[in-house]
């Protein structure tokens, strides 16, 4: 209803003032300019950014590759170091002993000469051929101990230089001492840890077997303990001069921390002429003779 005089009352648009118009404008630009160029998914900036984490990512792969092809590579190396120590060593080693054996024994055939005093030999000449029934050796015997020389060949090396020179197995007193590997190189001492008295230890020459039983065992000393190898052996419990072997090796098995160490004592001697000794043979023989007539 209207009331008489009056007009309607219209709603007119009022102009903005002055004052409020440049911010009205600012936001039109912002909201035009941000219209015009949205951050879309698959932009050039997400295409550049996905790009570097593509190549980051094949870098890494890159790398974790190359390292594991170097540790692969070692691995096989670290493989064929072992099979060469503990296979490859023992079969080479085996074959140059076995012929150092047979050149040895075919040098007596032809008959060579009697046993030579000791010192006569040069270092690494082979000059005997040790055999331990018990645990199967079969292995030359040659003028020192010298890893590369001797021991390395599959050969048992005889103490022969000073301060350790030690008696021929020919000579009337003294004792014969001999060293071998243990582990790897042909190792022909690695059971002796498993002689026990009585076991018989052969050592034959140009011109005799030599014939001697083991007689106790000390299972570790340091190295520095060469009074083992003594004339008369410290901790051998012999007591008095005689005609004894010393077998040395290393132990643990594997390492070269301590040495272990055999002793004998001579039972007997016998000719070559009249052919293997009974410990050789598996006869019985008298127990006051085995392996030949009794040793003086």
């Amino acid at each position: 209803m209207t009331v008489t005089g009056e007009r309607p009352v219209r709603a007119v648009a009022q102009p903005l003032p002055p004052e409020e118009r440049p911010t009205m404008e600012l936001r039109k630009v912002v909201v035009a300019r941000g219209a015009e160029a949205p951050t879309a998914p698959g932009g050039r900036a997400a295409r550049r950014k996905a790009g570097r984490r593509a190549r980051r990512a094949g870098l890494g792969i890159a790398l974790s590759r190359a390292v594991g092809e170097v540790f692969i590579t070692l691995g096989v190396l670290m493989l064929l170091f072992v099979a060469y120590q503990l296979w490859w060593t023992n079969i080479r080693a085996q074959q140059q002993a076995g012929g150092a054996a047979s050149h040895l024994r075919g040098s007596w055939d032809k008959g060579a000469g009697s046993d030579r005093d000791a010192g006569t030999f040069a270092p690494g000449e082979g000059f005997a051929i040790l055999y331990i029934p018990a645990l199967d050796v079969k292995a030359p015997i040659a003028e020192g101990v010298d890893k590369h020389r001797v021991l390395d060949k599959g050969m048992v090396g005889h103490y022969a230089e000073a301060p350790l020179k030690t008696a021929m197995p020919w000579d009337k007193r003294g004792n014969f001492a001999l060293a071998g590997h243990r582990n790897t190189h042909g190792e022909p001492f690695r059971y002796i840890n498993r002689l026990q008295p009585g076991d018989k230890v052969v050592v034959e020459t140009s011109s005799t077997f030599y014939t001697y039983e083991v007689t106790g065992r000390l299972d570790r000393t340091t190295p520095a303990n060469v009074a083992v190898v003594s004339p008369v052996p410290a901790g051998s419990g012999f007591t008095g001069p005689g005609r004894y072997l010393t077998l040395t090796t290393c132990t643990p098995e594997f390492t070269s921390t301590y040495r272990l160490i055999v002793w004998g004592k001579m039972v007997g001697e016998r000719p070559r002429s009249e052919g293997r000794p009974d410990a050789l043979t598996g006869g019985t023989g008298d127990p006051g003779t085995r392996g030949g007539r009794a040793a003086q």
